[in-house]
Order: C-alpha cells, then structure tokens, then sequence
C-alpha cells in the first residue's frame, strides 16, 4: 500500500515538473557539473530521494524524541569530535529518505525541533560562533540559520535582517517558536536594505552571514507557471550584481578581524564561484583558508563537486547523502576573515529561503590582514 501511494506521488510531482526550468537546467548545468549532473537531476526531481535532517532545540530539549530518533534509527551530524561543531548543537540524520511532521507555531510554546537539510549547518559551524560575539545576518528568512547560530553559543548581540515585509513576519514567528524570552533580549529583528547595512553599521560586527537572494533552482523546477518561469530565467543574470552588493554591504559591516560567510540557494556557477572570485579580485586584504579538513570530516554524510577554486568546496545532492532543507535550497557559502592567520574549515552553502529544494553546498575561509583596511 505505501509503495503504490509513494509512486503515485512521485507520478503527481513529475507531472509538476516545469519542462521550461527543466530544459534550461540541462543547458547549463551539464557543462557546469558534467557527469555529476546526470546524479543530480535524478535526486532533484525524485522526492523519494529527499531527506531532512532533524535539529532539536536545546531551550526546550525533547529527551524522549532523541531516544526516538536513536531507536528509528537516526545517527549524529558528525559523530567524530570536531573543534567547529559544538556539543550544544544536536543534529540528527536518517540514511533512508524519512521526514519528521513540522510542529505548529503555539504562541507561549518553544518548538522542540526544527527540520532541515545538514549542509544548512554547515555555513552556521563555520562561523564557529563564540559567547559574547555580535553577529549580522544579513538576510535572515525564514530564520533557520539563525535559530542554528543560537544553538551553537550565546551571542552578546544578533542582528537579524530582513528586507521584506512578508518573510519578517516569517523571521519574528520562527525566532519567537524557539528562542525563549531572556534571549529575545540580545536579538534585534530589522527591515532594511541589506546593501545599506555597511553604511549604517560599519566595522560593526564579529561574524557575518549573508544568505543571499538567488535562483531557488528546487523551487523553479517545480513551477506551475511556464511563463513565470521564464520570466525567471531570463532575470537570472541580474542576481549575481546584487549579491556583489550585499557581499559589499556585509564587508563594510564587518569588523578587523571578523569572519563573514556566503549562502545562496542555487547551483548556478554564476551566482557561486563567479560572485566569489569578483569579491577576491576587489580586495586584496582578504585570504583564502584551505578548507579540506572539513571536507573530509563531512565525506561520509555529504558528496562533493570540484569548483575549480582552492577556497571552495561544493556540496551536490547525492542518494543516501544529505542534501535537501527545509525550506527546499541549493547553498554555497564563502567565508571571510579580516584578521590574523589560522586555519578553519567552512561549506559554501548556497540556501534560499522558500519553496522545497536541494541543498549544495560551498565553502570558502578568507582572511584579511589585520593592518589593512577595506573601502
């Protein structure tokens, strides 16, 4: 009985599939990813091969749901001892494609567990957040990321931006379900611009992460509007300048010897390796840090791509690997420092904020040369 209701959902959803979406992906990203494409499709447009991964919250931490997980047969994020994944942060992974019921927002109840995909962590450890620290991130909707960062240390100070109205909303609704009162205190939720952000908060911050806008390729594959969707593609090639400007933004905002991460939601080498080496080319204070380490930490949950650049790695979806969030997103991430010289590890996590998608995932550390100063 399930596996005839199974095939009748994958049957609906190839029915949704958006042949225009479909078509351009086949363009691009087979040059782009070459064989790993092929893999990657057929994870993309098989919802039997999604899988989530289930964070649970410690301000209101389900003891018994743990045990649950155990016995159905979930296994740790990163069960070695890690120096960027702290013990406060427990995230659990199933092998098989298995999603736990989202929990309704009850005003005055803290939720126990948010569900994700595992690469969405990935960006949060490497900012490897300490007690005390201010945090920006700069795009934060739905609010994922920040409900992760929370998970890892305590804050002095998180600003948590987001430029539209409706996902605000959304932001102040998920921060509200899993952080208690106290806490509230040290979070300031803004509506404003992120390209402004530097302007108004300059030299400001310890870390930063910028969750850009970007193609939401999981979303986009399963359009029900033909022209919409191409409509969407031919706007593409506009969003890689305004991720420049965010990453600008964010620059500015960061203090000497801060540390600053990228995510977007799309595969897209324009969007990933091209905004990064745009920002590399433009400041000559920023290094790049040799993330290998945590490639090979990660390899037995998550597959990887070559990028072409030594700063980056890339996460793809793969069968029994952990790829997809929820929300749906493709991630990349790039990392930032401005500072003094050492090594840390970090994913390029390119995530976007709606619709059901694939996660991949790049990483990127950089640093800057503490005497040096940036525009």
């Amino acid at each position: 009985m399930l596996t005839r209701l199974k095939a009748k959902s994958e049957r609906k959803l190839a029915k949704q599939i958006c042949k225009v979406v479909l078509d351009h992906f086949e363009n691009q990203y087979s040059k782009e990813l070459g064989d790993a494409w092929n893999t990657v499709r057929g994870v993309l447009t098989s919802p039997s091969c999604w899988q989530y991964a289930v964070l649970l919250n410690r301000f209101s931490f389900p003891f018994e749901l743990e045990k649950d997980l155990h016995l159905k047969g979930y296994h740790s994020l990163f069960p070695e001892s890690l120096p960027y994944y702290p013990k406060s942060v427990k995230c659990y992974l199933s092998r098989t494609p298995h999603r736990m019921p989202s929990e309704r927002h009850q005003l005055g109840n803290l939720k126990k567990y948010y569900l994700l995909n595992a690469a969405s962590l990935l960006p949060v450890l490497a900012l490897d957040l300490r007690d005390g620290e201010k945090v920006l991130d700069l795009c934060a909707a739905p609010g994922g990321k920040s409900v992760a960062l929370m998970q890892c240390a305590y804050p002095g100070y998180l600003h948590c931006n987001e430029y539209d109205t409706l996902r605000l909303r959304w932001l102040r609704e998920t921060l509200e379900s899993f952080i208690p009162q106290p806490l509230v205190n040290v979070i300031k939720v803004s509506e404003l611009d992120g390209r402004e952000m530097g302007d108004a908060w300059p030299e400001t911050f310890d870390k930063v992460l910028v969750d850009a806008p970007c193609s939401n390729d999981r979303s986009w594959l399963f359009s029900s509007d033909p022209q919409k969707a191409a409509c969407r593609i031919n706007q593409r090639r506009n969003l890689p300048v305004l991720q420049i400007e965010l990453l600008r933004s964010a620059i500015k905002a960061l203090r000497p010897g801060g540390l600053l991460v990228y995510s977007t939601c799309t595969l897209s080498k324009a969007e990933n390796q091209d905004v990064i080496s745009e920002i590399l080319n433009s400041y000559s204070n920023i290094m790049p840090v040799d993330i290998k380490e945590m490639a090979r930490t990660c390899s037995q949950d998550f597959t990887f791509a070559p990028t072409g650049q030594e700063c980056g790695l890339l996460v793809i979806p793969d069968k029994g690997l952990n790829w997809l969030k929820q929300p749906d997103t493709v991630s990349t991430e790039v990392i930032f420092e401005p500072g003094e010289w050492f090594r840390r590890s970090l994913k390029w996590d390119l995530e976007h904020h709606s619709g059901v998608g694939c996660r991949l995932s790049q990483s990127s550390i950089f640093q800057k040369q503490r005497m040096l100063r940036w525009a």
